[in-house]
Protein backbone atom coordinates (compact mmCIF):
# COMPACT_ATOMS: atom_id res chain seq x y z
CA UNK A 1 0.00 0.00 0.00
CA UNK A 2 2.68 2.26 0.75
CA UNK A 3 4.73 2.19 -2.23
CA UNK A 4 1.54 3.13 -4.39
CA UNK A 5 -0.24 5.83 -1.37
CA UNK A 6 2.05 9.10 -0.86
CA UNK A 7 -0.22 9.97 2.22
CA UNK A 8 1.78 12.72 3.11
CA UNK A 9 0.49 14.22 -0.15
CA UNK A 10 -3.04 14.60 2.12
CA UNK A 11 -2.70 17.76 4.83
CA UNK A 12 -3.01 16.40 8.41
CA UNK A 13 -6.57 17.51 8.93
CA UNK A 14 -7.81 15.19 5.69
CA UNK A 15 -11.32 14.22 5.73
CA UNK A 16 -11.52 10.70 5.41
CA UNK A 17 -15.44 10.27 4.81
CA UNK A 18 -17.99 7.79 3.84
CA UNK A 19 -21.07 8.76 1.39
CA UNK A 20 -24.70 7.65 1.19
CA UNK A 21 -28.15 9.41 0.50
CA UNK A 22 -31.38 9.85 1.74
CA UNK A 23 -33.19 7.44 -0.45
CA UNK A 24 -30.77 4.35 -0.65
CA UNK A 25 -30.52 3.69 3.08
CA UNK A 26 -33.47 5.41 5.13
CA UNK A 27 -36.38 2.80 4.48
CA UNK A 28 -39.32 4.11 6.57
CA UNK A 29 -40.90 5.55 3.42
CA UNK A 30 -44.10 6.29 4.90
CA UNK A 31 -43.33 6.75 8.56
CA UNK A 32 -43.45 10.12 10.59
CA UNK A 33 -45.06 12.07 7.93
CA UNK A 34 -42.74 11.75 5.16
CA UNK A 35 -44.47 12.08 1.80
CA UNK A 36 -43.90 10.08 -1.39
CA UNK A 37 -40.78 11.54 -3.45
CA UNK A 38 -40.52 11.29 -7.46
CA UNK A 39 -38.17 8.15 -6.54
CA UNK A 40 -41.29 6.36 -4.34
CA UNK A 41 -43.01 6.64 -7.66
CA UNK A 42 -40.76 5.70 -9.86
CA UNK A 43 -39.86 2.72 -8.18
CA UNK A 44 -42.79 1.34 -7.90
CA UNK A 45 -44.14 1.70 -11.43
CA UNK A 46 -43.60 -1.38 -12.86
CA UNK A 47 -40.52 -2.24 -15.24
CA UNK A 48 -38.50 0.80 -13.98
CA UNK A 49 -36.34 -0.56 -11.83
CA UNK A 50 -34.18 -3.92 -11.97
CA UNK A 51 -36.29 -6.51 -10.01
CA UNK A 52 -38.75 -3.83 -9.54
CA UNK A 53 -36.77 -3.07 -6.21
CA UNK A 54 -38.00 -0.19 -4.38
CA UNK A 55 -36.65 2.00 -1.33
CA UNK A 56 -39.63 1.31 0.96
CA UNK A 57 -37.03 -0.33 3.46
CA UNK A 58 -33.89 0.31 1.59
CA UNK A 59 -31.15 -0.41 4.62
CA UNK A 60 -33.40 0.84 7.20
CA UNK A 61 -31.08 3.51 8.05
CA UNK A 62 -33.67 5.36 9.85
CA UNK A 63 -34.06 3.05 12.66
CA UNK A 64 -30.55 1.73 12.53
CA UNK A 65 -28.39 5.12 12.48
CA UNK A 66 -26.95 4.50 15.63
CA UNK A 67 -25.39 1.43 14.90
CA UNK A 68 -24.75 2.54 11.25
CA UNK A 69 -22.21 5.06 13.22
CA UNK A 70 -20.41 2.60 15.12
CA UNK A 71 -19.70 0.79 11.73
CA UNK A 72 -18.43 4.54 10.69
CA UNK A 73 -16.38 4.32 14.01
CA UNK A 74 -14.94 1.07 13.20
CA UNK A 75 -13.71 2.22 9.75
CA UNK A 76 -11.60 4.94 11.57
CA UNK A 77 -13.47 7.87 9.47
CA UNK A 78 -14.01 11.42 10.74
CA UNK A 79 -16.27 12.53 8.30
CA UNK A 80 -20.06 11.23 6.95
CA UNK A 81 -21.58 12.69 3.61
CA UNK A 82 -25.32 12.40 4.18
CA UNK A 83 -28.37 13.59 2.13
CA UNK A 84 -32.07 14.89 3.72
CA UNK A 85 -34.66 13.92 2.25
CA UNK A 86 -36.61 16.41 1.26
CA UNK A 87 -39.97 15.08 1.36
CA UNK A 88 -39.54 14.00 4.95
CA UNK A 89 -39.31 17.72 6.52
CA UNK A 90 -40.89 19.40 4.12
CA UNK A 91 -43.92 16.77 2.95
CA UNK A 92 -45.96 19.58 0.91
CA UNK A 93 -42.93 20.74 -1.03
CA UNK A 94 -43.74 23.69 0.54
CA UNK A 95 -45.68 25.07 3.39
CA UNK A 96 -45.67 23.61 7.00
CA UNK A 97 -42.31 21.53 8.68
CA UNK A 98 -43.06 17.96 9.59
CA UNK A 99 -41.35 18.20 13.03
CA UNK A 100 -40.82 14.16 13.41
CA UNK A 101 -39.09 14.80 10.26
CA UNK A 102 -36.18 17.07 11.04
CA UNK A 103 -36.02 15.65 14.53
CA UNK A 104 -34.93 12.86 12.93
CA UNK A 105 -31.86 14.74 11.10
CA UNK A 106 -31.34 16.62 14.67
CA UNK A 107 -30.40 13.79 16.44
CA UNK A 108 -28.43 12.02 13.67
CA UNK A 109 -26.09 14.77 13.33
CA UNK A 110 -25.98 15.11 16.88
CA UNK A 111 -24.82 11.41 16.84
CA UNK A 112 -22.29 11.82 14.18
CA UNK A 113 -21.00 14.68 16.26
CA UNK A 114 -20.34 12.29 19.60
CA UNK A 115 -18.70 10.03 17.45
CA UNK A 116 -16.20 12.49 16.84
CA UNK A 117 -17.33 12.41 12.69
CA UNK A 118 -17.53 15.39 10.80
CA UNK A 119 -21.55 15.89 9.22
CA UNK A 120 -21.75 17.06 5.32
CA UNK A 121 -24.78 17.42 4.52
CA UNK A 122 -26.47 17.47 0.92
CA UNK A 123 -29.75 18.94 0.39
CA UNK A 124 -30.83 17.36 -2.20
CA UNK A 125 -29.83 13.99 -3.30
CA UNK A 126 -32.78 13.61 -6.80
CA UNK A 127 -36.04 12.98 -3.97
CA UNK A 128 -38.10 15.78 -5.18
CA UNK A 129 -41.35 15.42 -3.42
CA UNK A 130 -44.43 14.50 -5.97
CA UNK A 131 -45.94 16.83 -5.03
CA UNK A 132 -44.23 19.39 -6.07
CA UNK A 133 -43.91 17.07 -9.60
CA UNK A 134 -47.09 16.83 -10.29
CA UNK A 135 -47.32 20.89 -10.08
CA UNK A 136 -44.63 21.05 -12.70
CA UNK A 137 -41.44 19.92 -11.08
CA UNK A 138 -37.87 21.39 -11.99
CA UNK A 139 -39.33 22.58 -15.68
CA UNK A 140 -40.76 25.23 -13.59
CA UNK A 141 -39.44 28.26 -11.94
CA UNK A 142 -41.25 27.88 -8.62
CA UNK A 143 -39.66 24.90 -7.93
CA UNK A 144 -35.94 26.59 -7.32
CA UNK A 145 -37.60 29.01 -4.89
CA UNK A 146 -39.14 26.35 -2.68
CA UNK A 147 -35.75 24.56 -2.89
CA UNK A 148 -34.83 27.82 -1.54
CA UNK A 149 -36.89 27.68 1.51
CA UNK A 150 -36.48 23.87 2.43
CA UNK A 151 -32.78 24.93 2.72
CA UNK A 152 -33.32 27.69 4.84
CA UNK A 153 -35.61 25.50 7.45
CA UNK A 154 -32.99 23.01 7.43
CA UNK A 155 -30.19 25.30 7.66
CA UNK A 156 -31.85 27.24 10.69
CA UNK A 157 -32.07 24.10 12.71
CA UNK A 158 -29.05 22.31 11.80
CA UNK A 159 -26.45 25.17 11.30
CA UNK A 160 -25.53 26.03 14.55
CA UNK A 161 -23.56 22.69 14.11
CA UNK A 162 -23.59 21.66 10.42
CA UNK A 163 -20.72 23.66 9.04
CA UNK A 164 -20.13 21.84 5.54
CA UNK A 165 -22.76 22.09 3.20
CA UNK A 166 -23.98 20.93 -0.21
CA UNK A 167 -26.85 22.28 -2.48
CA UNK A 168 -27.25 19.73 -5.27
CA UNK A 169 -25.85 15.92 -5.85
CA UNK A 170 -24.90 15.33 -9.48
CA UNK A 171 -27.41 17.91 -11.17
CA UNK A 172 -26.74 16.37 -14.49
CA UNK A 173 -28.44 12.92 -13.27
CA UNK A 174 -31.31 14.96 -12.40
CA UNK A 175 -31.78 16.99 -15.25
CA UNK A 176 -30.25 14.58 -18.18
CA UNK A 177 -31.21 10.87 -17.03
CA UNK A 178 -34.46 11.76 -15.57
CA UNK A 179 -35.63 14.24 -17.95
CA UNK A 180 -33.73 13.53 -21.26
CA UNK A 181 -32.53 9.56 -21.21
CA UNK A 182 -35.81 8.81 -18.89
CA UNK A 183 -33.89 5.90 -16.58
CA UNK A 184 -34.13 7.88 -13.63
CA UNK A 185 -36.89 9.87 -12.21
CA UNK A 186 -39.32 11.40 -13.22
CA UNK A 187 -38.24 9.80 -16.23
CA UNK A 188 -39.14 11.76 -19.10
CA UNK A 189 -37.62 11.62 -22.75
CA UNK A 190 -38.13 15.76 -23.06
CA UNK A 191 -35.29 18.08 -24.36
CA UNK A 192 -36.85 21.07 -23.50
CA UNK A 193 -38.13 19.79 -20.06
CA UNK A 194 -34.75 18.43 -19.02
CA UNK A 195 -32.86 21.95 -20.24
CA UNK A 196 -35.39 23.82 -17.94
CA UNK A 197 -35.06 21.86 -15.26
CA UNK A 198 -30.94 22.01 -15.56
CA UNK A 199 -31.42 25.93 -15.56
CA UNK A 200 -33.92 25.57 -12.64
CA UNK A 201 -31.63 22.99 -10.38
CA UNK A 202 -28.64 25.35 -10.63
CA UNK A 203 -31.13 28.55 -10.27
CA UNK A 204 -31.78 26.76 -7.35
CA UNK A 205 -28.67 25.97 -6.09
CA UNK A 206 -27.92 29.74 -6.23
CA UNK A 207 -31.16 30.81 -4.18
CA UNK A 208 -30.14 27.60 -1.19
CA UNK A 209 -26.45 28.88 -1.12
CA UNK A 210 -27.84 32.31 -0.40
CA UNK A 211 -30.68 30.59 2.09
CA UNK A 212 -28.00 28.71 3.74
CA UNK A 213 -25.95 31.69 4.16
CA UNK A 214 -28.87 33.81 5.60
CA UNK A 215 -29.14 30.98 8.19
CA UNK A 216 -26.27 29.67 9.30
CA UNK A 217 -23.13 32.59 9.06
CA UNK A 218 -19.85 30.39 8.43
CA UNK A 219 -21.04 27.95 6.54
CA UNK A 220 -19.28 26.25 4.14
CA UNK A 221 -20.88 25.77 0.84
CA UNK A 222 -20.53 23.63 -2.48
CA UNK A 223 -22.08 21.90 -4.91
CA UNK A 224 -21.39 18.27 -6.83
CA UNK A 225 -20.86 17.57 -9.75
CA UNK A 226 -20.48 13.97 -11.39
CA UNK A 227 -18.05 14.37 -14.30
CA UNK A 228 -15.86 12.62 -16.60
CA UNK A 229 -12.96 12.69 -18.72
CA UNK A 230 -13.65 12.91 -22.03
CA UNK A 231 -12.04 11.37 -25.42
CA UNK A 232 -12.49 11.16 -29.00
CA UNK A 233 -12.72 7.89 -30.31
CA UNK A 234 -10.51 8.39 -32.94
CA UNK A 235 -9.18 11.67 -35.16
CA UNK A 236 -11.81 12.09 -37.11
CA UNK A 237 -13.03 16.06 -37.33
CA UNK A 238 -16.11 14.55 -36.24
CA UNK A 239 -15.21 12.72 -33.06
CA UNK A 240 -13.47 15.52 -32.19
CA UNK A 241 -15.88 17.83 -32.16
CA UNK A 242 -18.35 15.02 -30.67
CA UNK A 243 -16.08 14.73 -27.86
CA UNK A 244 -16.26 18.86 -27.50
CA UNK A 245 -19.59 18.41 -27.27
CA UNK A 246 -19.89 15.88 -24.60
CA UNK A 247 -17.36 17.82 -22.75
CA UNK A 248 -20.03 20.75 -22.76
CA UNK A 249 -22.98 18.04 -21.61
CA UNK A 250 -21.55 16.27 -18.69
CA UNK A 251 -18.91 18.78 -17.38
CA UNK A 252 -18.98 22.54 -19.29
CA UNK A 253 -22.77 22.79 -18.91
CA UNK A 254 -22.73 22.22 -14.86
CA UNK A 255 -19.19 23.95 -14.42
CA UNK A 256 -19.69 27.46 -16.41
CA UNK A 257 -22.34 28.87 -15.04
CA UNK A 258 -21.59 28.72 -10.97
CA UNK A 259 -18.03 29.86 -11.91
CA UNK A 260 -19.82 33.26 -13.85
CA UNK A 261 -19.08 32.36 -17.41
CA UNK A 262 -22.94 31.75 -17.75
CA UNK A 263 -24.53 28.37 -19.36
CA UNK A 264 -21.64 27.93 -22.78
CA UNK A 265 -23.06 29.10 -26.05
CA UNK A 266 -21.92 26.03 -28.23
CA UNK A 267 -24.29 23.95 -25.69
CA UNK A 268 -27.34 26.22 -26.50
CA UNK A 269 -26.86 26.32 -30.07
CA UNK A 270 -26.69 22.27 -29.74
CA UNK A 271 -29.69 21.69 -27.38
CA UNK A 272 -31.86 24.87 -29.11
CA UNK A 273 -33.73 25.23 -26.19
CA UNK A 274 -34.57 28.88 -25.01
CA UNK A 275 -33.56 29.07 -21.20
CA UNK A 276 -36.07 30.70 -19.07
CA UNK A 277 -33.60 33.34 -17.82
CA UNK A 278 -34.75 36.58 -15.79
CA UNK A 279 -32.19 39.40 -15.14
CA UNK A 280 -30.44 38.18 -11.79
CA UNK A 281 -30.08 34.95 -12.33
CA UNK A 282 -26.95 34.58 -13.47
CA UNK A 283 -25.68 36.29 -11.01
CA UNK A 284 -27.84 34.34 -8.17
CA UNK A 285 -26.39 31.06 -10.08
CA UNK A 286 -23.02 32.41 -9.46
CA UNK A 287 -23.12 32.37 -6.24
CA UNK A 288 -19.68 32.41 -4.59
CA UNK A 289 -18.48 28.52 -3.70
CA UNK A 290 -16.18 27.44 -0.51
CA UNK A 291 -15.50 24.54 -2.06
CA UNK A 292 -16.24 21.89 -4.80
CA UNK A 293 -17.04 18.32 -5.05
CA UNK A 294 -15.84 15.79 -7.64
CA UNK A 295 -17.87 12.65 -8.02
CA UNK A 296 -15.86 10.18 -10.46
CA UNK A 297 -16.54 6.73 -11.41
CA UNK A 298 -15.24 6.44 -15.11
CA UNK A 299 -14.26 7.86 -18.40
CA UNK A 300 -15.86 8.64 -21.70
CA UNK A 301 -14.76 7.72 -25.14
CA UNK A 302 -17.02 9.12 -27.56
CA UNK A 303 -18.04 9.11 -31.38
CA UNK A 304 -20.15 11.84 -33.69
CA UNK A 305 -23.94 10.47 -33.40
CA UNK A 306 -25.23 12.76 -35.40
CA UNK A 307 -28.76 11.41 -35.74
CA UNK A 308 -29.11 10.69 -32.25
CA UNK A 309 -30.56 12.90 -29.04
CA UNK A 310 -28.49 15.89 -27.88
CA UNK A 311 -25.78 16.13 -27.83
CA UNK A 312 -25.41 13.82 -30.83
CA UNK A 313 -22.51 11.80 -29.25
CA UNK A 314 -22.33 8.37 -28.69
CA UNK A 315 -20.03 6.16 -26.04
CA UNK A 316 -18.09 3.45 -27.42
CA UNK A 317 -16.87 0.46 -25.91
CA UNK A 318 -12.99 0.12 -25.92
CA UNK A 319 -12.16 -3.46 -25.90
CA UNK A 320 -9.18 -5.02 -23.31
CA UNK A 321 -10.15 -2.05 -20.80
CA UNK A 322 -10.98 -3.42 -16.61
CA UNK A 323 -14.42 -2.62 -16.21
CA UNK A 324 -16.22 -2.54 -13.28
CA UNK A 325 -19.56 -4.83 -11.98
CA UNK A 326 -21.73 -2.02 -13.93
CA UNK A 327 -19.36 -2.43 -16.62
CA UNK A 328 -17.85 1.11 -16.28
CA UNK A 329 -14.53 1.25 -17.41
CA UNK A 330 -11.79 1.49 -14.82
CA UNK A 331 -9.39 4.60 -15.11
CA UNK A 332 -8.03 6.47 -12.33
CA UNK A 333 -5.90 8.70 -14.15
CA UNK A 334 -9.44 10.61 -14.57
CA UNK A 335 -9.90 11.34 -11.23
CA UNK A 336 -5.96 13.22 -11.06
CA UNK A 337 -6.69 14.83 -14.42
CA UNK A 338 -10.71 16.23 -13.36
CA UNK A 339 -8.97 17.52 -9.76
CA UNK A 340 -6.51 19.38 -11.66
CA UNK A 341 -8.50 20.76 -14.16
CA UNK A 342 -10.69 21.92 -11.61
CA UNK A 343 -7.87 23.52 -10.43
CA UNK A 344 -6.41 25.13 -12.82
CA UNK A 345 -9.38 25.84 -15.02
CA UNK A 346 -11.84 26.63 -12.72
CA UNK A 347 -9.83 28.15 -9.90
CA UNK A 348 -10.82 25.97 -6.99
CA UNK A 349 -10.24 27.10 -3.75
CA UNK A 350 -11.08 23.53 -1.80
CA UNK A 351 -11.93 20.54 -3.55
CA UNK A 352 -13.79 17.36 -2.36
CA UNK A 353 -14.46 13.77 -4.17
CA UNK A 354 -17.52 13.76 -3.01
CA UNK A 355 -18.02 9.98 -4.38
CA UNK A 356 -15.93 7.09 -5.77
CA UNK A 357 -16.26 3.99 -5.85
CA UNK A 358 -17.24 0.65 -7.87
CA UNK A 359 -19.83 -2.53 -7.65
CA UNK A 360 -18.66 -5.83 -7.60
CA UNK A 361 -20.71 -9.30 -6.86
CA UNK A 362 -19.52 -9.97 -3.53
CA UNK A 363 -19.27 -13.56 -2.42
CA UNK A 364 -20.07 -13.66 1.34
CA UNK A 365 -17.59 -17.06 2.53
CA UNK A 366 -18.94 -19.53 5.14
CA UNK A 367 -17.63 -17.86 7.79
CA UNK A 368 -19.35 -15.05 7.05
CA UNK A 369 -16.53 -12.47 5.36
CA UNK A 370 -15.98 -10.76 2.21
CA UNK A 371 -13.13 -10.46 0.81
CA UNK A 372 -13.47 -7.52 -2.00
CA UNK A 373 -9.22 -7.60 -3.97
CA UNK A 374 -11.42 -6.11 -7.02
CA UNK A 375 -12.75 -3.29 -4.73
CA UNK A 376 -9.63 -2.47 -2.23
CA UNK A 377 -7.65 -2.23 -5.97
CA UNK A 378 -9.92 0.01 -6.94
CA UNK A 379 -9.83 1.62 -4.13
CA UNK A 380 -6.48 2.35 -3.39
CA UNK A 381 -5.63 3.37 -7.21
CA UNK A 382 -8.06 6.03 -7.03
CA UNK A 383 -6.57 7.15 -3.52
CA UNK A 384 -3.03 7.09 -5.12
CA UNK A 385 -4.18 9.49 -8.30
CA UNK A 386 -5.86 11.63 -5.66
CA UNK A 387 -2.63 12.01 -4.12
CA UNK A 388 -0.81 12.72 -7.41
CA UNK A 389 -3.41 15.14 -7.97
CA UNK A 390 -2.59 16.58 -4.55
CA UNK A 391 1.24 17.10 -5.24
CA UNK A 392 0.54 19.01 -8.31
CA UNK A 393 -1.50 21.65 -6.48
CA UNK A 394 -5.23 20.27 -6.57
CA UNK A 395 -6.08 21.79 -2.97
CA UNK A 396 -7.61 18.54 -2.25
CA UNK A 397 -9.39 18.34 1.27
CA UNK A 398 -10.98 15.12 1.59
CA UNK A 399 -12.49 11.84 0.35
CA UNK A 400 -15.92 10.49 0.67
CA UNK A 401 -15.91 6.47 -0.34
CA UNK A 402 -19.19 5.31 -2.11
CA UNK A 403 -20.51 4.22 -0.11
CA UNK A 404 -20.50 3.26 3.05
CA UNK A 405 -23.21 0.56 2.79
CA UNK A 406 -24.86 -1.79 0.19
CA UNK A 407 -28.10 -0.03 -0.70
CA UNK A 408 -30.62 1.01 -3.53
CA UNK A 409 -28.42 1.59 -6.39
CA UNK A 410 -31.58 3.57 -8.16
CA UNK A 411 -32.82 1.78 -11.64
CA UNK A 412 -30.43 -1.11 -10.91
CA UNK A 413 -31.97 -1.83 -7.52
CA UNK A 414 -30.29 -4.03 -5.03
CA UNK A 415 -28.46 -5.75 -7.65
CA UNK A 416 -25.72 -3.68 -7.49
CA UNK A 417 -23.04 -3.46 -4.47
CA UNK A 418 -21.15 -0.58 -4.36
CA UNK A 419 -20.77 -0.66 0.02
CA UNK A 420 -17.36 -0.90 1.71
CA UNK A 421 -20.15 -2.61 4.17
CA UNK A 422 -22.21 -5.44 2.94
CA UNK A 423 -26.14 -5.62 3.76
CA UNK A 424 -28.15 -8.84 3.71
CA UNK A 425 -31.47 -6.76 3.01
CA UNK A 426 -33.19 -10.16 4.52
CA UNK A 427 -31.78 -9.74 7.84
CA UNK A 428 -30.26 -6.17 8.02
CA UNK A 429 -26.95 -7.87 8.66
CA UNK A 430 -24.24 -5.35 8.21
CA UNK A 431 -20.81 -6.95 7.59
CA UNK A 432 -17.20 -4.98 7.46
CA UNK A 433 -16.15 -6.32 3.63
CA UNK A 434 -12.18 -6.25 3.09
CA UNK A 435 -12.11 -2.82 1.42
CA UNK A 436 -13.53 -1.52 4.69
CA UNK A 437 -10.90 -3.15 6.60
CA UNK A 438 -8.52 -1.41 3.61
CA UNK A 439 -9.63 2.09 4.22
CA UNK A 440 -9.60 1.52 8.02
CA UNK A 441 -5.88 0.84 7.62
CA UNK A 442 -4.93 3.53 4.95
CA UNK A 443 -6.78 6.23 7.41
CA UNK A 444 -4.64 4.74 10.64
CA UNK A 445 -1.25 5.21 8.43
CA UNK A 446 -2.55 8.51 7.08
CA UNK A 447 -2.88 9.43 11.03
CA UNK A 448 0.16 7.87 12.01
CA UNK A 449 2.18 9.37 9.62
CA UNK A 450 0.13 12.98 10.53
CA UNK A 451 0.83 12.70 14.03
CA UNK A 452 4.67 11.51 13.24
CA UNK A 453 5.39 14.78 11.21
CA UNK A 454 3.86 16.84 13.89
Amino acid sequence: MSELLDLTAFPHDFLWGTATSAYQIEGAAAEDGRSPSIWDTFSHTPGRVAGDDHGDVACDHYHRWRADIGLMKRLGTNAYRLSIAWPRVVPGGDGPVNAKGLAFYDELIDGLLEAGITPSVTLYHWDLPQVLQDRGGWPVRDTAEHFAAYASVVADRLGDRVHHWTTLNEPLCSAWIGHLEGVMAPGLTDLTAAVRTSYHLLLGHGLAAQAIRAAAPGAEIGIVNNLNTVEAASDRPEDLAAARRMDGHTNRWWLDPVHGRGFPADMREVYGVELPERPGDLETIAAPLDWLGLNYYFPATVTDDPTGPAPHARAVRRPDVPRTGMDWEIDATGIETLLLRLTGEYGARKLYVTENGCAYPDVVRPDGTIDDPERQDYLVQHLAACASAARKGAPLAGYFAWSLLDNFEWAYGYDKRFGLVHVDYGTQTRTIKGSGHRYAEIIRDHRGRARRAA
